[in-house]
């Protein structure tokens, strides 16, 4: 079994035991005892990474696209032979389970090799104005230069996969801080950068406060924001963007919801609904189907079996094989979550049926929530409007489409939305109506690096994924050549 590994600032292949920003004192998730004090940023080493980047983004623009495309195939070589450390490294990170850890490295490793395809295979158009104009325009492709890159904590590695690969693809350097509460996965991943062959000083994987936040995303060097976290934090680095005029991605949460009908296989859509929500990350993901919005005739039905699931669903140590609900990311976390249900029993808002409190006996020292399922939700309240991000799923009961969609769309957030139905011609009709950057039928929450991924409203805006995900990284100069005669005739003297 793995153990915490030393973590570094990686300043291109530069590593570093002490920075700037002081240390943060990582507690092991299960055991709650300091098992790494993990180095952090500042101001200083970012100042230093882009100083790095700067002398060598004109390079890397200019490397070989194939060149490129190996260094990212090996890269994605790496992490699938060491998918079983990696998991282990994301289990002592925030307490993920080794199957949702092993299925994020797959996902890392499917995304890299996606970017990985798409380093030979960018291309302008040629746009031809001859008849009218006599000109003659294409457009190149070109990266943006020097990017910083901003995770969160909750599937690190996933977050590194979809957005550094992207744009290193592209031709950028990168300046990229993980959250120092999550740091062994982002180690490790910047290890096997060096090993797979990204040049010195294209990649620098600094952890950090928010000061090295800051820092990132205020220096004029740094071209375009990507950031992976919440609507509060986005809030700050908008209005600096702002202030730089500098673009940016934004994937900020959700509070999806799952239409659930009769005509569905209604075990197989109750599976679903519990692993996305109380197995998956311990619910603490961003596009998860949290609201299970179930239609009337099915409701009883749908509720019995969701808790018969998730009273199999055993609770402990995410480094045991037979766990599938580890602990949440912290105390902080625990007592918001706490919190949250005991609003909705004062104010009356839901039921519990299952689960609601803090675990006990061998586990009452670790950051553990029961698995928790509540019904008969207000669709207004706090408990239905706002992320949970713990162990728990919401229950909601619709007699009509309209109603459901109504219900749906009644949240800020609008990143993903869920069809539990064999009716297609419900799943087109309802898939036009939903408020959301993604509809999923009959399926759970797929990051899929073929088609783009991203949210409208306070779950944000920009792509990852597909074209439109590379293009992030990416603007595309116009050239115009005149090539025939002069739009304005010579004047006669």
């Amino acid at each position: 079994m793995a153990s915490a590994p030393a973590v570094h600032l990686h300043l291109g292949h530069e590593q570093r035991t002490s920075g700037s920003g002081g240390t943060h004192p990582h507690l092991h998730p299960v055991k709650q005892v300091v098992q790494a004090d993990i180095p952090l940023a500042g101001a200083k080493e970012v100042e230093e990474a882009v100083a790095r980047a700067a002398g060598v983004q004109e390079d890397w623009r200019r490397t070989p696209p194939e060149t490129r495309r190996d260094i990212l195939n090996r890269l994605a070589d790496l992490l699938e032979a060491n998918k079983r450390t990696l998991a282990e490294m994301a289990a002592l990170d925030g307490g993920t389970t080794l199957m949702v850890g092993e299925r994020g490295v797959d996902t890392a490793v499917g995304w890299t090799r996606y970017y990985a395809g798409w380093c030979d295979k960018m291309s302008g158009e040629l746009i031809s104005t001859f008849d009218t104009r006599g000109e003659l325009s294409y457009t190149v492709p070109e990266p943006i230069g020097i990017v910083g890159i901003i995770i969160t904590w909750n599937g690190p590695l996933i977050s590194l996969g979809m957005k550094v690969a992207a744009a290193l693809a592209a031709g950028n350097c990168v300046i990229c801080k993980p959250a120092e509460i999550t740091p062994f996965a982002p180690e490790m991943f910047a290890q096997l950068c060096k090993q797979a062959g990204v040049p010195d000083g294209v990649l620098s994987i600094l952890p950090g406060t928010a000061e090295a936040g800051e820092a990132i995303v205020r220096h004029k060097k740094i071209r375009k924001i990507s950031f992976t976290g919440g609507p509060i934090t986005a809030r700050k680095i908008l209005a600096a963007c702002a202030e730089e005029i500098k673009p940016s991605v934004m994937e900020l949460g959700g509070k999806s919801a799952s239409l659930v009908f009769p005509d569905c296989d209604l075990q197989a859509a109750a599976e679903r609904a519990v692993f996305w929500t109380v197995g998956c990350l311990s619910g603490q993901g961003c596009a998860l189907p949290t609201r299970q919005l179930v239609h009337a005739d099915v409701y009883d039905d749908f509720v019995a079996r969701l808790k018969a699931i998730i009273g199999q669903f055993k609770v402990g140590d995410p480094m045991d094989p037979s766990v599938a609900v580890g602990p949440v990311i912290n105390k902080a976390a625990v007592d918001r979550i706490l919190g949250m249900f005991e609003r909705a029993k004062v104010d009356g808002a839901a039921k519990f049926e299952l689960g609601g409190g803090r675990c006990g006996g061998e586990l009452a020292d670790g950051n553990f929530i029961e698995p928790t399922l509540i019904v008969d939700a207000d669709p207004d309240h706090e408990i239905s409007q706002v992320e949970i991000f713990g162990p728990a799923v919401v229950v909601m009961k619709f007699h009509t489409e309209d109603e459901a969609v109504a219900i749906a769309n009644n949240s800020e957030y609008g990143l993903a939305a869920y069809i539990q139905s064999n009716d297609l011609q419900r799943v087109h009709r309802l898939s036009e109506r939903l408020s959301a950057g993604g509809v999923y039928n009959n399926g759970g929450f797929q990051i899929n690096p073929h088609t783009p991924f991203g949210g409208i409203g306070i779950s944000g805006f920009g792509k990852e994924g597909g074209k439109a995900g590379i293009d992030e990284f990416l603007h595309y100069k116009t050239v115009t050549i005149g090539v025939g005669a002069p739009i304005f005739p010579k004047q006669e003297a």
